[in-house]
């Protein structure tokens, strides 16, 4: 790896990835300025660090735990050490707000403390038989390899939340970390672990884009594959790993559902909406995407929302105190821009926001969203906040349910009974009342239905299961004698 601009960073970091690939540029979003490159990884390059992990799997599966669990939590305190250079990182290389990285990180602590203790958890269950002297034992065994592929906008959550679990079960980990955050969701992963003493080879690292990322989903040596991203690559994911009938957790695009009753506090309600459209400049799969407002209310908060839109700011997170940072890159802030102007061809209207300085976007509030409008239809991934209004409660189910993706959603109402019923009908994951749609709490099984993943669950207890294979043992004394 090369860097253009040692200094700028505080602190030096020497790292080769020893790739022959292609070199990427390690972009600033905020100014456009080239931090670095790096190698990507090969196919073949990619065959090899996934052999050396399942050469390695087995002597780190049959380690105790009281040994993983020590490496897992020193792993934690190595992040805590080298919290300012993550945050760094993170504000350079993703547009990062500090109080965001802070966040992020902390509950990379936590998950790391967790994984340690689940580590010592009970590795089966014993059944009962039918046959006299029969032992059944139900036992959990690593899947072996484990692919972790990681995207930019919570690049050390949504790696290691994969990672930590699947090392704490046994497994062997290889993390393709997205180009746009090789280094805070890659490289900083790796030496961190290192320098918690995890044995060579027990994690690999491939950085680049597709073609490292192809290898490691199509070989036949990875068990499993865990991947945050997009809904039409994770489909795609999903159709080669059902063809060795690979394991897959697959975590994948939302357009959320944020509805506000006629009874909802309009103070607290606009709150959790400007956290959840705005937060980390939308860039979420969980943003708060569609806000379905009941037409007695939405002039109150719509006027809340622009309020709270209006006294943001937009800038640099490296070299100044903002509340937002930058879109991730120019596609994005185009495809953003090119949303808004379809909807707004359509009938929309613009009532704060709208306008970009290179990947600058100002918070957005639009009003007069119908639903065949492309800021209701699709994913967003920006700051902005679309206004469609209701009139009766089945209309805002309809209106809620009226998308192939099913991530998160949340109900304001000042009846919080009704709110839990409404989240029963709501075809989501996961669904907040009274709060905003960005929830993760790292020990609650997180993930979506429909478009949004392929049911599978992250986090907490379900780790267990989600990171094993399980096999049924029975053992007998002596052999049985059966009729012939």
């Amino acid at each position: 790896m090369h860097y253009t601009d040692i200094a700028q960073t505080h602190f030096t970091l020497n790292y080769s990835s020893g790739f022959s690939g292609k070199a990427f540029d390690i972009t600033e979003p905020a100014t456009g300025k080239v931090l670095g490159n790096i190698n990507a990884a090969t196919s073949d390059e990619a065959a090899a660090v996934i052999a050396k992990c399942k050469a390695a799997q087995p002597e780190w599966a049959n380690t105790t735990f009281e040994t993983r669990a020590g490496i897992l939590r020193r792993f934690a305190c190595q992040l805590a050490e080298n919290a300012e250079l993550i945050h760094t990182w993170n504000a350079r290389e993703c547009g990062s707000i500090r109080p965001k990285s802070e966040w992020e990180l902390q509950a990379c602590i936590e998950q790391a403390y967790m994984a340690a203790a689940q580590t010592q958890a009970p590795s089966g269950e014993l059944y009962p038989s039918v046959i006299p002297g029969r032992k059944n034992m139900r036992v959990r065994i690593p899947v072996g390899v484990v692919g972790v592929i990681a995207p930019w906008n919570f690049p050390l959550l949504l790696a290691l939340r994969a990672v930590l679990p699947a090392l704490a079960m046994g497994n062997a980990v290889v993390l393709k970390p997205d180009p746009q955050s090789v280094i805070t969701g890659g490289v900083i992963i790796q030496e961190l672990l290192a320098a918690a003493g995890l044995p060579e080879s027990v994690l690999g690292m491939l950085p680049g884009g597709a073609e490292p990322g192809q290898a490691l989903v199509e070989h036949n040596d990875t068990g499993m594959i865990a991947f945050t991203g997009s809904t039409a690559v994770g489909r795609s994911i999903a159709q080669h790993c059902a063809k060795t009938f690979k394991k897959t957790s697959l975590e994948l695009g939302g357009n959320n559902a944020f509805i506000v009753l006629e009874d909802a506090d309009i103070t607290s309600a606009s709150s959790c909406a400007a956290w959840g459209a705005f937060l980390h400049q939308g860039q979420i799969c969980m943003q708060s995407g569609r806000h379905i407002v009941h037409e007695s209310v939405a002039e109150a908060y719509t006027q809340a929302l622009v309020e709270r839109a209006n006294n943001l700011y937009v800038g640099n997170p490296f070299t100044e105190q903002c509340h937002l940072g930058p879109l991730i890159n120019p596609m994005q802030a185009n495809k953003v821009t090119a949303l808004i102007n379809d909807s707004v061809s359509m009938g929309a209207k613009v009532l704060t926001g709208g306008s970009t300085d290179g990947q600058l976007f100002r918070p957005t509030v639009v009003a007069d969203v119908t639903a065949e409008m492309p800021l209701f239809k699709e994913e967003i991934f920006g700051p902005v906040a679309p206004i469609i209004t209701f009139k009766t409660e089945q209309e805002a189910i309809s209106l809620a349910n009226a998308s192939s993706l099913g991530l998160s959603a949340s109900i304001h109402t000042g009846n919080s009974a009704r709110g839990e019923y409404l989240a029963g009908l709501i075809h989501a994951g996961m669904v907040h009342v009274n709060d905003q749609t960005v929830n993760n709490e790292y020990h609650i099984p997180f993930g979506g239905l429909k478009d949004s993943g392929d049911a599978g669950r992250i986090g907490g207890p379900v780790n267990l299961d989600e990171f094993t294979h399980t096999k049924w043992i029975s053992v007998m004394d002596k052999g049985i004698q059966y009729p012939f």
